[in-house]
Formats: C-alpha cells, sequence, structure tokens
C-alpha cells in the first residue's frame, strides 16, 4: 500500500497514547499495534525476532507497579478480562522509529513518521513549558520581594502611627518690636 493511500491520524490522538514512565515519555505495544493495525503479539513477536535493535533506552518492559498506575491514571481495561497475559512494552521516541525497520509494511513507515512528529511536538511543547516556568519563577521571586518590601513599610508606618506623638514646637517669637506697656502714675 503506498504511503499516499495511508489514512490520516491527528497527531492529538498520538499525543493522548503517549505517557511519561521511568521519566522518558513512551508509547505502549498496545497502542502501537492498534496505531500500525496490527495485533500487539504480532508486534511483539517482530521485536522479540529483532531484540539486537532494541536496548533498554529503546524499549522496556514495565513493572507490574507502573503499569498498575498507569491503569488506574488512564482508565485502561482490566487487564482480568481476557486482556494482556503480559506486562507491557513501552517504546522510547528512538524505539518507535526502529520499529519501521521491523514490520515491513507501508503503514508502519507511514505511522511512525507520524509518531517521531508527535514526539517532536511533544517536546517542544515541553520547552516552551519549561521556559515559561523558569519565567513564572523569577516574576514571583520579584513579587515576593517587592512584597517584603511593601510590608516592611507598611510596618514602619503603623510603627509610626502608634509611637507617642512628638512633644509640642516651642512657641513662635512674634515677629517685630515688642509693644511697649504703659505706665501708670
Amino acid at each position: 500500500m503506498p504511503a499516499a493511500s495511508v489514512p490520516a491520524i491527528p497527531l492529538e490522538s498520538i499525543e493522548r497514547r503517549i505517557h511519561l514512565i521511568r521519566s522518558q515519555t513512551v508509547m505502549l505495544d498496545s497502542d502501537l499495534a492498534a496505531l500500525y493495525q496490527v495485533p500487539t503479539s504480532r508486534l511483539n513477536e517482530a521485536v522479540k525476532r529483532n531484540r539486537a535493535r532494541f536496548p533498554e533506552d529503546f524499549m522496556f518492559q514495565m513493572t507490574a507497579g507502573e503499569y498498575d498506575c498507569l491503569l488506574s491514571q488512564n482508565a485502561i481495561a482490566n487487564p482480568g478480562r481476557g486482556g494482556r497475559r503480559t506486562l507491557p512494552y513501552a517504546f522510547t521516541e528512538h524505539g518507535v522509529a526502529m520499529l519501521s525497520s521491523v514490520l515491513h509494511n507501508e503503514r508502519a513507515i507511514a505511522v511512525n513518521i507520524l509518531i517521531v512528529r508527535a514526539f517532536i511536538q511533544l517536546r517542544e511543547l515541553l520547552a516552551t513549558h519549561k521556559d515559561l516556568a523558569a519565567r513564572i519563577d523569577s516574576l514571583e521571586s520579584h513579587q515576593r520581594r517587592h512584597a517584603s518590601v511593601i510590608n516592611l513599610l507598611a510596618g514602619e508606618i503603623e510603627q509610626l502611627k502608634t509611637t507617642p506623638s512628638l512633644p509640642p514646637p516651642p512657641p513662635k517669637h512674634p515677629i517685630g518690636f515688642p509693644r511697649a506697656q504703659r505706665r501708670t502714675p
């Protein structure tokens, strides 16, 4: 099937399938299989036949705790109802790119291009958020400094209000010559 006849998959649909596990952005084998329109077992068989192409930083098998956490966070179907019998594999961006060389069909190549673009877009979005977070932190630190100065000034003003009043100013001397007092005979 030529790449042009592969139906378009919205990037949002792919982005929803990208998870953060072990501080890495990954996609699960079942999600990839659904995008490639192959059974998960076939995808995993192809990976096992080509295990040398998938080192630990390209793909890893999730632990039971990681999978349970993912189930509770994303409302993935319960495994006890005829679903998975093994823990899923998680593929990093590099592992996804390697899958196109393992799955030999045009759809895998076209879908891989879309998935890599989704990973790139997500990385750019995270970088933007980190920049915004740094700017917000800077603004908050400035605000805290300004708030402390304002609080200091407010305290000084309150202290001036509550201190006893200053002694009255001395009486003013009249300007000019004093009037001569009348003498009484």
